[in-house]
């Protein structure tokens, strides 16, 4: 049965074949053209597809490798990250210390300039270590400030470092003026001291105040030059508010100090 099938079958394409040839060659061309036409596409998938399949094969790399080289990535990007943040922050440290000397050329003091290295937690960071000591001409009680105002006083010096007691100790007590901004008149003199009534250490008293002083929040407070430790003019805050004390005879103000005594990283030290 089935060699029967396959006899007529050949002879079907046989017959298709002799019909072909016996055409005219204009119409035989015609037919070849429309049977080429159909087979087409066929080719062209065909060869698209071989062309996927080698993209493919070119660009697929083993699990291992893509593992490895998204490692290199990543070490790469911290590298980088750490490059910016070294190079911010000697950018930083430039723009301050050109600040700071920029500074000390317009102020009529002799100073050095000092880093500080260390916060003494045990008193309530009321005092600091920098490192600069006697070998630089550090002293006791000399004055403590930068460029934005006053710091403290040195407490103690050693060989090559030295210990500062900041604006609001118990042992930083000190004489200060009250400032008209208008004219720079002084309003009022009292004494700053630590305030017992705030754990902020940017805020400190100003005790002792004359009653009915024209006192007003923002009027700036500076050094009054009197105790003979801080010279005069060295700006330690300004006014935050005003009350009264002892029934009215005297005044208080809560002034804030002009110094981030929490972020201190240079300071400098008034030789004389």
């Amino acid at each position: 049965m089935l060699k029967r099938q396959y006899y007529i079958t050949v002879g079907l394409v046989l017959l298709v074949a002799l019909a072909v040839l016996s055409l005219p060659d204009q119409t035989s061309g015609k037919l070849k053209l429309a049977v080429g036409g159909l087979f087409l596409p066929l080719f062209g998938m065909a060869g698209a597809a071989q062309t996927l399949v080698e993209q493919a094969s070119n660009t697929l790399a083993p699990r291992s490798t893509l593992l490895r080289q998204i490692e290199d990535l990543r070490k790469e990007n911290q590298r980088l990250r750490e490059q910016l943040m070294q190079t911010q922050e000697a950018w930083r440290e430039n723009a301050q210390l050109r600040q700071a000397l920029n500074w000390q050329q317009r102020v009529p003091w002799q100073l050095k300039l000092a880093r500080v290295i260390g916060q003494d937690p045990a008193n309530w960071w009321r005092t600091v270590t920098i490192d600069a000591g006697k070998r630089d001409g550090i002293r006791p009680n000399l004055s403590v400030l930068t460029s934005e105002g006053l710091v403290g006083r040195i407490a103690d010096a050693g060989p090559d470092r030295s210990t500062v007691v900041l604006v609001g100790d118990p042992n930083c007590r000190f004489s200060a003026q009250i400032q008209d901004p208008r004219d720079k008149s002084v309003v009022a003199k009292g004494i700053i001291a630590p305030s017992p009534s705030s754990l902020d250490r940017l805020l400190v008293d100003l005790m002792y105040l004359p009653g009915g002083s024209l006192l007003k929040p923002g009027q700036p407070v500076l050094t009054s030059g009197e105790g003979g430790i801080f010279p005069k003019g060295i700006t330690a805050g300004q006014i935050v508010d005003v009350r009264t004390n002892d029934y009215g005879m005297n005044l208080e103000a809560r002034v804030k100090l002009a110094v981030n005594l929490n972020r201190l990283e240079q300071v400098w030290v008034m030789l004389q």
